[in-house]
C-alpha cells in the first residue's frame, strides 16, 4: 500500500483517523500500532516478522542497556545489537549480490537466494540501531513499555521510506502528545502538497525518463534525448522522495507527531557539500552522528578525514542498494566533497553566484544518472550517449518532447526552490488569508483523483531502500 493509491486515500487513512480519535488517548497507540501492521501487511504480510523481530530484538537491548552497570557488559549488548540488525539487513539485502560477485571473481557457482527485500528494511533497521546506540551513550532513557516502542519502530508515516526518525526526536510524543484541529490542518495541507508532488511532478515527468531511457540503442536517442532524460530523473526522484517525505511529515502532525525535515530546497546548492545538508537530511546527519564522528571525523588529521570520508561515503552509496552504481555514486560524492573540502570551495568564494549554481547543478544531474542506471550496461550506454559518442546531437524526439514538455519543466523549476514558497506566503497574507491552504488542497486534489483513478504508473523510488 502506498500513500499515492485509491486504497490509502480513500479507505486506510480515514478508518485509522476515526478509529485514532473515537478512542481514549490511553488507547491511541494501540490504534496505530494496529494499523501500521496492517498498512505493512498488505504489502509483504511474510516479512512482517521481520519487522516485529527487529523491534522486540532492540527492545530487549533497550532493557538490558538501561540494567547493565559493567562497561563491558554494555559494549556486548550494543555489539550484540548492532551485529544483529546489520546481519539482518545484509543477509536480505547484500547477500545476494555478494555471492554474485564471488561467482564472478572466482567462477564459483554458488547458487543465488533471490528473496524479495523487505520494504523499508533500511529505515526501520537504522532506527532501531540508532535507538540503542543513544541508549548507549547515555542520551535517552530506554524505553519500558514494549507497546510504545513498537509503535516507534511501525509508525506507518515515515515506516516505508522515512525520513529516519531517531527515538529521541519523538520520545516524549510517544507517551503524551497533543492533538489538536489547526494541527491536523496543518498536516492535511502538507500531507496534499507531499501528494501533489508525488502524483502530479514526479509520476508525468517519471514517464518521459522512463520513455527517454529506454530508447537507447534506438535512432530517438541523442546527446540531447540523454541530457534531457537525465534531468527529467532528477526532478522525479526529488518530487518523489521529498513528496513523500511531505506525506509522512504531514501524516505524522494528524497523529501528534512532530517529524524533522527532511529537504531544503536542495537544487539552490551553490556546492555539493551545501547539497547534501539539503538532500534526504535525516540519512546525513545518521551517517554523521553514527559513523562520521565515532570514526573520528575531522579530529585525527587530515589523512584520517579522509579514510572517515570514504567509508561514510562507501556506506552511504551501498546503502541505497546491492548494486556496484550505487557504490560508484557514493565514491562520485566522496571525490567531489574531498576536493571541496581541501581547496575548491575556498576557491569557489570568489566565483559569482550564479557559476557555483551551474557547477552544482551540473554534477548533480550527472550523479542522479549514475544513480538511476540500475546495471552497468546501461550506465555505459547512457553515458557514451550523454557525451555524444555513437548518438547525434538531437533527434527529433528529443526536440519534439523538450517543446511538449517545456511548461511541466518550468513548473518544476519553480517548484523545486524557495520561490514558489514565498509567492505562496505572499498570496497567502495580501489576498486570501488563511484561506488561501484550503484553496490549494482542494485545487491539488481535484487534480490527483482523476489522476490515480486514469493511470498505472506509481512508483515510489525509495520503497525498496
Amino acid at each position: 500500500m502506498v500513500f499515492s493509491s485509491l486504497i490509502f486515500l480513500c479507505y486506510f487513512l480515514p478508518a485509522t483517523v476515526i478509529l485514532y480519535y473515537a478512542c481514549p488517548a490511553k488507547f491511541r497507540n494501540v490504534v496505530l500500532l494496529i494499523a501500521s501492521l496492517f498498512f505493512y501487511a498488505w504489502g509483504e504480510p511474510v516479512y512482517i516478522c521481520i519487522m516485529l523481530f527487529s523491534t522486540v530484538f532492540d527492545y530487549i537491548n533497550g532493557r538490558i542497556l538501561g540494567i547493565a552497570k559493567r562497561l563491558w557488559a554494555r559494549r556486548t549488548v550494543l555489539v550484540v545489537s548492532i551485529c544483529g540488525n546489520l546481519g539482518i539487513l545484509f543477509f536480505f539485502k547484500y547477500r545476494d549480490f555478494l555471492v554474485e560477485n564471488i561467482n564472478n571473481i572466482a567462477g564459483t557457482d554458488f547458487s543465488l537466494m533471490q528473496l524479495a527485500l523487505p520494504i523499508g528494511i533500511s529505515f526501520y533497521t537504522f532506527q532501531t540501531m540508532s535507538y540503542t546506540i543513544d541508549v548507549y551513550r547515555g542520551k535517552i532513557k530506554p524505553q519500558k513499555n514494549v507497546l510504545h516502542f513498537a509503535t516507534y519502530v511501525c509508525l506507518f508515516p515515515q515506516l516505508i521510506a522515512g525520513p529516519i526518525v531517531r527515538y529521541k526526536t519523538i520520545q516524549h510524543e510517544i507517551a503524551t502528545r497533543k492533538n489538536s484541529f489547526f494541527m491536523c490542518y496543518r498536516g492535511l495541507n502538507r500531507f496534499v502538497i507531499g501528494l501533489g508532488k508525488k502524483v502530479i511532478l514526479a509520476n508525468t515527468i517519471g514517464a518521459l525518463w522512463e520513455e527517454i531511457r529506454d530508447s537507447i540503442g534506438t535512432s530517438d536517442m541523442s546527446v540531447l534525448a540523454a541530457w534531457l532524460g537525465a534531468v527529467c530523473f532528477t526532478f522525479q526522484i526529488y518530487f518523489d522522495f521529498s513528496g513523500y517525505s511531505d506525506m509522512a511529515i504531514g501524516l505524522g502532525k494528524f497523529f501528534g507527531f512532530h517529524f524533522t525535515e527532511n529537504f531544503k530546497y536542495p537544487y539552490e546548492s551553490k556546492s555539493i557539500t551545501e547539497f547534501w545538508r539539503r538532500w534526504h537530511i535525516s540519512m546525513g546527519t545518521w551517517f554523521r552522528d553514527y559513523v562520521y564522528i565515532p570514526l573520528g571525523g575531522n579530529r585525527k588529521g587530515p589523512w584520517r578525514q579522509v579514510f572517515n570520508l570514504l567509508i561514510v561515503w562507501f556506506l552511504t552509496g551501498l546503502w541505497h542498494g546491492a548494486s556496484w552504481n550505487f557504490v560508484i555514486w557514493g565514491m562520485y560524492y566522496f571525490v567531489f566533497l574531498f576536493i571541496e573540502k581541501k581547496f575548491l570551495l575556498r576557491f569557489m568564494k570568489k566565483w559569482p553566484g550564479w557559476l557555483r549554481h551551474v557547477y552544482s547543478l551540473l554534477f548533480i544531474v550527472i550523479g542522479w544518472v549514475i544513480f538511476a542506471c540500475d546495471n552497468m550496461d546501461l550506465l555505459g550506454s547512457y553515458s557514451k550517449a550523454m557525451i555524444g559518442i555513437g548518438v547525434p546531437i538531437v533527434s527529433d524526439m528529443a526536440i519534439y518532447d523538450l517543446i511538449s514538455y517545456a511548461p511541466l519543466f518550468i513548473v518544476l523549476i519553480i517548484a523545486s526552490t524557495s520561490l514558489a514558497m514565498r509567492i505562496g506566503r505572499r498570496v497567502r497574507y495580501r489576498r486570501f488569508g488563511r484561506i488561501a491552504p484550503v484553496i490549494i488542497t482542494i485545487a491539488i486534489l481535484a487534480l490527483v483523483i482523476p489522476m490515480l483513478i486514469r493511470d498505472t504508473y506509481n512508483p515510489f523510488l525509495y520503497f525498496r531502500f
